[in-house]
């Protein structure tokens, strides 16, 4: 038997996954819930062979509790199930380890043979897709000296911040919590000695060139 657990903030959706999946036979579902903090917490200790993530919840995304769960245990696959096609949200959803990243909109036979698929460890990410990550954590090789001791998500971050984006609006973009992103400005600031945010956007200018939405000096 296939071990899945739900996390969705809907519990009619969990419901129909949950009948959808367990009417398949070779599927049984251990757990649910409907919030990432405590799905993060349940996961790991009840071990499923697949944890299906909604991407958008209350109390964070599926994206981060993908993340913290594969960090305690690497053989739980991740499948990102969402409403919205975003590239940024795929980006961060292969950059947490995810196997998966299906729409909402994926018919019930094509979920249960996604599931299936990424139990047996294949993954259901586009080869192109990934390989325009690979290429754009290569390319951070490459970086100012200045920021070379930040990773790919802190880059991207500070690049926000220097299009003038405030935490909130960049938790938009990332599908990250709005807390993540502090902690992600706080811990950039830090790495680069500096105080303010707007220090921060000042050096990225300097740095990177001019972002697309920075506001004018």
């Amino acid at each position: 038997m296939i071990r899945v657990f739900l996390l969705d903030d809907h519990e009619v959706v969990r419901r129909g996954l949950a009948d959808l999946l367990q009417a398949a036979g070779d599927i049984e579902v251990i757990g649910e819930s409907g919030l990432a903090q405590e799905a993060a917490r349940r996961i790991p200790a009840l071990r499923p062979d697949v944890a299906i993530l909604d991407a958008r919840l209350p109390d964070g995304n599926g994206i981060d509790v993908c993340r913290d769960v594969r960090a305690v245990d690497s053989s739980i696959k991740g499948l990102i199930l969402t409403s919205y096609e975003d590239d940024e949200a795929l980006f961060a959803a292969i950059m947490a380890g995810a196997a998966g990243y299906v729409l909402k909109q994926i018919r019930g036979t094509d979920l249960v043979d996604a599931v299936r698929r990424v139990a047996a460890g294949q993954s259901l990410l586009d080869p192109a897709v990934t390989q325009r990550v690979l290429e754009r954590i290569r390319s951070g090789v490459e970086q100012p000296r200045e920021l070379q001791s930040l990773t790919e998500q802190e880059r991207r971050i500070l690049e926000y911040v220097a299009e003038g984006l405030t935490n909130r609006e960049i938790a938009g973009k990332m599908f990250l919590a709005e807390k993540t992103v502090k902690n992600y400005v706080s811990s950039v600031l830090a790495k680069l000695g500096l105080e303010r945010r707007t220090q921060a956007a000042v050096m990225a200018t300097r740095l990177l060139g001019p972002r697309p939405g920075a506001p004018n000096a």
